[in-house]
């Protein structure tokens, strides 16, 4: 009996310093971990150990909160979703006391909903122990262990202890890395800001704004008053070449300061092509007097002590415009490093006026081609007054929205607005098909139905591949108000009664082109005395500001708010609330209001 305890004693001894030694191998990694701040150091340090001492393969530390984790080093989805869903029971409304104990991973009820997650990520059994520190969720640990596998008491407050140690160390090391992460990018922020001077970062920033812009004015703008910027100068003007190539007229004329408005007299005049310097000049008062009247009067400012200079703006093929910056300050003169700069910035902006100056002849092309296919005037029928309003977007390209109205045999009026998808050259041939089609067809076919699905037949044969046509036609009776009409994929058509209430005429309907044999339906409303029909392209209500549509509750706020105005009034009344709401418009839109009288 004396030899059975004492090799129980032993045995029991044994056991107590095999724990010691693990806490202690463990502890003290943990405080090395600790030590260095280091989150990565930490967490390998301790999964090893975790490993060591619990004779697991699979250890695994998760960071983050109640919402989301991570694992250091990654994993897969389905792991984490088994730990997220580990943690939600152990540290949930119905969590566990401290430590989870899930001893077969497959037939437990608790993981359930995430079975098929358990199968995939080969979980047999696990051990989960929240990470908490100064009452703040860190993470959890995670130990998957072999099914049937028991744990021992000590084994479990030793895995309480780690987690609690480990959570306030993966805690400090994490906000000790981020301090110092944040301490090394203010340090290098700091570093390039006085490595880059004011001026190199602020010509990028003219190259990119030049870059990017695509109006004329716009980009004069941005050159006369990064010249004064950048120069530190009081005043700066670009004079441009008009159409006939003689004379350099002035625009975007810049002051520093509004109370320099006295000088701006001297930036307003024009110069001739003659007395023009080929190459960049810094002008003293014997200069200003060869260069003509717009540069003789800045003669007496220049004896002041002022200076100023002229640097042209030109392509490889052609003189585009001069840059003139004026300087009062004799403290502040212009030499031979303005001119520099100027010239830098009198390089950007030579390409971005070309651009520009282009870009605009374009548009302006693209919209004298797009309103030579509206109709030229409104149609004057008795009882009906009719109202249209097109608008053209900021865009280059050319847009797709047309309409036409035609008075029939019979007296009615036959009204047809469609949009062609896309932009461009392709956009206005297949508006001028449906303007053919209207015109063509709507005598032989006045019921809009009947109309829409002979067009459709000509657009399946004309339109290029994968474009379409929406369009919605209807016919008014001016006589009785009746309305008849039919849509191709269109917004369904406004109807604004005299009392103030807004209805639709939504016949459906697919868009031309897309599909032989279509059939359309009609819709039938009677026009009341003083009620009105808007119809309109979706460009409108999908003009935005800020990702924000102007919408239909706008555009019926709108049609109730004009409802006393005449067609036309009406017409432009919306167009201009949408203009108000959204600005300069991304996409062409049309308007077309019809009130009986």
């Amino acid at each position: 009996m004396r030899a059975a305890q004492a090799l129980r004693t032993g045995d029991q001894a044994r056991a107590t310093s095999l724990e010691l030694e693990r806490s202690e191998a463990l502890l003290a990694v943990l405080g090395q971990a600790i030590a260095e701040l280091s989150l990565a150091h930490t967490l390998e340090t301790a999964v090893a150990r975790v490993s060591e001492l619990l004779r697991a393969e699979r250890v695994a530390i998760y960071l983050g909160d109640s919402n989301r984790l991570r694992r250091e080093g990654g994993s897969g989805d389905a792991e984490l979703a088994v730990a997220e869903h580990l943690l939600e029971l152990a540290f949930g409304p119905l969590r566990a006391q401290g430590l989870l104990h899930i001893e077969d991973a497959q037939a437990d009820a608790r993981l359930a909903p995430v079975r098929a997650a358990v199968t995939e990520a080969r979980i047999d059994a696990a051990l989960a122990v929240p990470l908490v520190a100064r009452e703040e969720l860190v993470g959890l640990l995670a130990v998957y262990l072999p099914r049937g596998r028991e744990l021992e008491p000590n084994e479990a407050a030793l895995l309480s202890a780690l987690a609690a140690q480990l959570a306030v160390a993966a805690q400090n090391a994490e906000l000790h890395e981020r301090t110092e992460r944040q301490a090394t990018e203010l340090q290098e922020t700091i570093a390039s800001e006085r490595k880059a001077a004011k001026q190199v970062r602020a010509l990028y920033e003219i190259s990119r704004s030049f870059a990017q812009s695509l109006s004329l004015d716009a980009t004069l703008d941005s050159v006369t008053s990064a010249a004064v910027d950048l120069l530190d100068a009081d005043a700066a003007v670009v004079r441009v070449l008009d159409a006939r190539g003689d004379l350099l007229v002035p625009r975007s004329p810049h002051l520093a300061d509004p109370r320099l408005e006295p000088l701006r007299p001297l930036l307003d005049r024009e110069q001739t092509v003659d007395e023009l310097p080929r190459e960049p000049v810094v002008l003293d008062p014997p200069a200003a007097r060869s260069l003509g009247e717009p540069y003789e009067l800045l003669v007496p400012f220049l004896e002041q002590g002022a200076s100023a200079l002229v640097v042209p703006i030109a392509t490889s093929a052609e003189l585009l415009a001069t840059l003139t910056v004026v300087s009062l300050d004799p403290s502040k003169r212009l030499g031979a490093e303005q001119v520099e700069t100027a010239l830098f910035v009198a390089g950007q902006a030579a390409l971005a006026i070309d651009n520009a100056r282009l870009t605009q002849e374009r548009k302006d092309f693209a919209d004298t081609m797009q309103r030579s296919l509206l109709p030229r005037g409104l149609p004057e029928v008795a009882g009906l007054e009719v109202g249209a309003v097109y608008e053209s977007s900021a865009r280059v390209d050319v847009g797709g929205d047309v309409y036409d109205f035609l008075t029939l045999p019979g007296g009615e009026l036959a009204v047809v607005l469609g949009d062609a998808s896309g932009h461009g050259i392709a956009a206005t041939a297949d508006m001028a098909l449906a303007k053919f089609a209207f015109r063509s067809l709507v005598r032989l076919y006045p019921d809009p139905a009947a109309l829409l699905e002979q067009a459709n037949e000509v657009a399946l044969g004309e339109l290029a591949g994968g474009n379409f046509v929406t369009m919605a036609c209807l016919t008014i009776d001016p006589a009785t108000g009746s309305v008849s009409a039919a849509s191709a994929g269109h917004p369904p058509i406004r109807v604004l009664s005299g009392d103030g209430s807004i209805d639709l005429l939504a016949p459906r309907g697919l868009a031309l082109g897309i599909e032989a044999d279509q059939r359309y339906e009609t819709a039938r409303a009677t026009l009341e005395h003083g009620a009105a029909l808007c119809v309109f392209t979706d460009g409108l209500v999908e003009a935005r500001r800020d990702g924000d549509l102007y919408g239909e509750e706008r555009l019926h706020l709108a049609l109730l708010d004009g409802r006393e105005l005449s067609a036309q009034a009406l017409a432009e009344h919306v167009v201009a609330d949408a203009r108000a709401f959204a600005g300069e418009p991304e996409d062409d839109y049309a308007v077309v209001v019809i009130r009986r009288t």
